[in-house]
């Protein structure tokens, strides 16, 4: 007889829970009479851990596939558009306070580097002497001037230019959680897990135990305690993977910052500054800036960090309380064992950088139920295809982050030479740099499917922090000169057109909340 996964049970909220929740149930279509169940076991003791979320395009995709209203969203969750990130003084230290920066923004708009990679012309210096960053995207124009992305006429979740959001991550959960349970049919459970119990015959987990007495049975068990892992790391018992010999930044101070005035300018944009000893997020959202000091503790002490992080934020920050958050940066030796599967910080962690977090929880979530083993017979399969996938896009994720320190020029503080030491550097990494002195990053480098980080964000990067890439002997490789800088001409064309068009970003937002959206 045929063994059917029926009950889904998710150990943890937050938006990793509630997120996995309204993925399964609106893609299994669990308010069909012959589909599966979901039960979500939440703490009422444990705080959600974000202190304001910045997410990638594909969030949007997610919301509308799981029903939620864009302009609902956008005012519940205090959001504001992201159309990318700004590095400051990431490849140099500051001059005579004189800052530099570049943008890694969200799309390239008209060209697809995989299609026709303008890099070498810039580097051949045949497109003149704008920084790439600014020569290859009209966003990251946009963005630097604080242009929203769209029209308020625009339709919900269309877009002119790319984007997705910054949001208020505790007012996000509050959304998903009362969307699941009203409209998609998730039974919530209030408690706490005190004990996990297993099935004699294969190791399975057969139910977990709460403190208010009551069982709860499963077939298919989704971990998202966080960093605790209480399902896939404390009853199953699988290890992780410490990257802090990569990664140093295993400390962050967050403070919430209101904004001078009620019509101040919401940046386009995630702005990351980069200090002595870490990294400083500022995230805008409508009525306050998250911003927080991510860092090493073995490269600075709190009250060092405080002191910089106050600094950054100015007057506003008087008197407001830091919140501290240590960060367990790894991830684990399999994300799937048996009938369990760790979403979120239960299966890896890497750090702020990149706002890469949510969207690998929607990529997990998405590959279970594109994947789904309704039978109990195909988990296996399923289990090993899941753990090899993430297991590079983990790594892979490790390289990109690393790629933003270990090719800066800083050479200030012990941090930066750390980082720069090759001994901290991946190999993986390393070959590409090796390769990309003389070669520029092409389509491929990037082979797989779902590798989280592809050529353009390289690119971005890697020219955006000075990489030297010398064509000297190779530049007849690169005949199209002419269609490069037809190109660029219609990339300046665009940026002259959205900059006559789009709203700022706070007056969009304002439009927005008093006018609504058009729906598709």
């Amino acid at each position: 007889m045929k063994k059917l996964v029926n009950e889904i049970v998710i150990v943890g909220g937050g938006t990793a829970g509630w997120l996995s929740a309204a993925l399964l149930a609106k893609k299994l279509n669990i308010l069909a009479p012959d589909s599966v169940n979901i039960t979500l076991i939440e703490s009422p003791d444990i705080p959600i851990m974000g202190v304001g979320e910045g997410t990638w395009p594909t969030i949007r995709t997610t919301l509308q596939e799981i029903g939620i209203d864009e302009v609902e969203f956008i005012t519940y969750c205090e959001a504001s558009f992201k159309q990318g990130a700004e590095f400051v003084n990431w490849a140099n230290p500051p001059v005579d306070g004189k800052s530099s920066s570049y943008f890694h923004p969200l799309n390239a708009v008209f060209h697809a580097s995989y299609d026709f990679n303008m890099a070498p012309y810039w580097l051949n210096g045949d497109l003149g002497e704008m920084p790439y960053d600014l020569l290859a995207a009209s966003q990251s124009r946009i963005s630097q001037l604080g242009f929203a992305p769209k029209l308020v006429t625009t339709p919900q979740y269309q877009a002119i230019q790319n984007y997705s959001y910054h949001l208020n991550a505790n007012k996000f959960a509050e959304l998903l959680t009362k969307h699941c349970v009203e409209k998609l049919g998730v039974k919530h459970v209030s408690a706490n897990v005190i004990d996990v119990s297993f099935q004699a015959d294969n190791g399975n987990i057969a139910s977990v135990l709460t403190d208010n007495a009551s069982e709860v049975n499963g077939d298919l068990f989704i971990d998202c305690s966080g960093s605790k892992a209480i399902l896939l790391g404390e009853a199953l018992g699988v290890k992780w993977n410490s990257i802090s010999d990569v990664i140093f930044n295993d400390t962050a101070l967050a403070l919430q910052v209101p904004y001078e005035s009620d019509d101040a300018p919401i940046a386009s944009n995630t702005i990351a500054t980069a200090q002595d000893a870490g990294w400083i997020w500022d995230i805008g959202l409508q009525s306050r800036r998250g911003i927080g000091y991510v860092y090493s503790s073995r490269h600075t002490t709190e009250q060092a960090a405080e002191k910089a992080l106050r600094k950054y934020a100015g007057k506003m920050a008087e008197g407001l309380a830091v919140r501290k958050i240590n960060l367990n940066l790894g991830y684990r030796e399999k994300f799937w064992h048996k009938n369990c599967v760790a979403i979120g910080m239960s299966a890896a962690f890497i750090e702020p950088l990149e706002a890469s977090a949510i969207f690998l929880i929607e990529a997990g979530v998405n590959m279970i139920a594109d994947q789904f083993p309704r039978e109990l017979s195909a988990m296996p399969y399923v289990e090993s295809k899941f753990n090899n996938t993430f297991s590079m896009r983990w790594q892979k994720s490790v390289d990109f982050i690393k790629l933003h320190y270990c090719i800066s020029q800083r050479r200030d503080s012990q941090y930066w030479i750390d980082n720069c030491d090759p001994k901290s550097i991946p190999d993986s990494l390393q070959e590409k740099l090796a390769h990309w002195q003389y070669h520029p990053p092409s389509k491929h480098d990037f082979g797989n499917a779902f590798e989280p980080f592809v050529l353009d964000s390289y690119l971005f990067v890697l020219y955006g922090m000075g990489y030297k890439t010398d064509l000297t002997y190779n530049r007849s490789a690169y005949p199209f000169t002419e269609q490069a800088k037809i190109k660029l001409g219609q990339i300046d064309k665009l940026t002259d057109s959205l900059k006559s068009q789009l709203p700022k970003n706070r007056e969009l937002l304002n439009k927005i909340k008093q006018y609504g959206m058009t729906k598709i």
